[in-house]
């Protein structure tokens, strides 16, 4: 068996109270390379803690999580920076894209807040480039983002993910501002990137988005349950 991506081992967060707030509760799970997977549960489920957690943001209560067989949890707040840098690419509802800076410069920026050495940053044109290919918006380039459709602009979005070669895609609610042409497209993009190898987690509460994932697993009050 390949080494998971993803393992989650007994792990559980919780917030102070009186008394405390366990948002997620003893969480087992394994996403294996190339799985294509949904999380979804209702508003105050603990999708957000898990999430959190899953893209290095916070730190589990107990437990063990593992990210290419590397165990986070004892990671100094340096590393995890640095692994999150290397192993992780985010996608959001929002695009946070830069409203004067093109495409390409957008996209260009994920290196830079990579810290990457000099010859890397001298490379990161050529690195966004390439991912907008891989995208599909290459004829997009030199655009600002006010003059692509929110399809364009999540995909732009998700090439500025993709630079640096992360193994884990994490999206949140990636579809929420779209139509359901652009859902769509964006959806069939998710597919050909985990088709060239990628691994994707999505956590969303669309049933379009989830039924597209290869598994899904609901979280309800802290804990998981793979449906």
């Amino acid at each position: 068996m390949p080494e998971p991506v993803i393992a989650l081992e007994g792990l559980s967060r919780e917030f102070p109270a009186d008394p405390p707030v366990r948002a997620l509760s003893d969480v087992f799970l394994e996403v294996l390379p190339k799985d294509y997977l949904a999380i979804v549960g209702p508003s105050g489920s603990g999708k957000s803690t898990l999430l959190n957690v899953l893209g290095l943001l916070d730190t589990p209560t107990s437990g063990s999580y593992r990210i290419d067989g590397i165990e986070t949890t004892t990671l100094r707040d340096g590393e995890r920076t640095k692994l999150r840098g290397s192993r992780i690419g985010f996608v959001f509802q929002s695009f946070h894209l830069l409203a004067h800076r093109s495409v390409a410069e957008n996209v260009m920026l994920a290196e830079v807040y990579r810290s990457r050495g000099a010859r890397e940053r001298r490379n990161r044109r050529a690195s966004a480039l390439e991912a907008l290919e891989r995208v599909g918006l290459s004829h997009r380039v030199d655009f600002l983002p006010d003059r692509l459709s929110g399809g364009e602009r999540q995909r732009a979005a998700i090439a500025r993910a993709l630079v640096g070669g992360p193994s884990l895609l994490l999206c949140d609610e990636p579809t929420g501002n779209l139509d359901s042409r652009n859902t769509g497209a964006v959806l069939d993009l998710f597919d050909e990137l985990r088709e060239q190898g990628l691994t994707i987690v999505v956590i969303t509460h669309e049933t379009e988005v989830s039924d597209r994932a290869e598994r899904r697993v609901r979280i309800t009050d802290g804990v998981l349950v793979e449906e």
